[in-house]
């Protein structure tokens, strides 16, 4: 590696899966009310608890939120969320190139569309059994409404979330079945994907957010959702989560590529004799 740049000196794997997952966590961060916006846009109408906070738009309930529930309402299940993130994307991205080379065959100088997709759906397998429950807890605070010191609060932090629904819910609560979901999510991108997408993404909202017993499955989930409030209910929090989609991905991938040159100059510096 003498005499190369940073940039030219190809990232390990334990540089990217720290870098991927960094700088997602950046990217969270800045998009975070956004989420939590189109989680509440999703859910609004699922219930009468639900209908009683009426919101309207993204900043609408942005607004609305911190009007009623304080300034910090809109990053409700943040520790979750940055949580989600450490263990999302790093395996998902993190991982991509090495699964990639693993199932390249030997003395390959490339790899086929076949090899790569097998390689995203064993990340993005991977990434969605590391990061369920942590998606299930940031989903359960995100929609919680709290108005004031007299609001009923059911978990007390994080943690207590995790244990509080192993223990009502068993261990399966913390990995409720929404893979396709993720998997449609995963795969798609800009204005096109949220089209895709916002159905299973309000559908795995609403499962994930649910008390034991409400939905039977998450097809059953879809089907109560259709008979109740009509096909335009698959699209709520459409404006929100398009924003967010757009955002999140050129902060993240940006923020990814200086990290990596950072975590490799470093690495460059310490074996370096001189």
């Amino acid at each position: 590696m003498v005499g190369l740049k940073p940039s030219e000196v190809p990232p390990t794997t334990a540089v990217k899966f720290l870098g991927a997952g960094t700088a997602a966590c950046f990217a969270d961060l800045l998009t975070f009310p956004l989420d939590t916006a189109k989680v509440r846009l999703q859910i609004q109408g699922e219930n009468q608890a639900a209908r009683s906070a009426q919101y309207r738009g993204v900043l609408g309930t942005i607004l609305t939120m911190v009007r009623t529930e304080g300034p910090c309402s809109p990053y409700k299940g943040l520790v979750a969320g940055l949580q989600r993130q450490m263990s999302f994307a790093s395996v998902r991205i993190g991982l991509y190139d090495s699964v990639k080379q693993f199932y390249t065959p030997k003395g390959s100088d490339h790899c086929s569309i076949t090899t790569r997709i097998l390689a995203g759906c064993t990340t993005g397998a991977m990434a969605v059994t590391c990061a369920q429950p942590t998606d299930v807890v940031k989903i359960r605070f995100q929609a919680s409404v709290h108005t004031g010191p007299g609001s009923n609060r059911k978990y007390s932090g994080t943690m207590d979330a995790y244990r509080t629904i192993a223990r009502e819910e068993g261990v399966r609560g913390l990995w409720k079945d929404n893979f396709p979901c993720h998997f449609v999510s995963a795969f798609g991108a800009g204005f096109c994907a949220t089209v895709v997408a916002s159905p299973v993404d309000v559908v795995k909202t609403r499962y994930m957010n649910s008390p034991p017993g409400q939905y039977g499955s998450p097809f059953d989930c879809m089907l109560k959702m259709v008979t109740q409030e009509g096909p335009t209910a698959f699209y709520k929090g459409f404006t929100p989560s398009f924003l967010r989609l757009g955002a999140w991905n050129v902060v993240m991938f940006v923020t990814y590529e200086q990290l990596k040159r950072a975590l490799m100059k470093v690495q460059m510096l310490r074996e370096s004799p001189f």
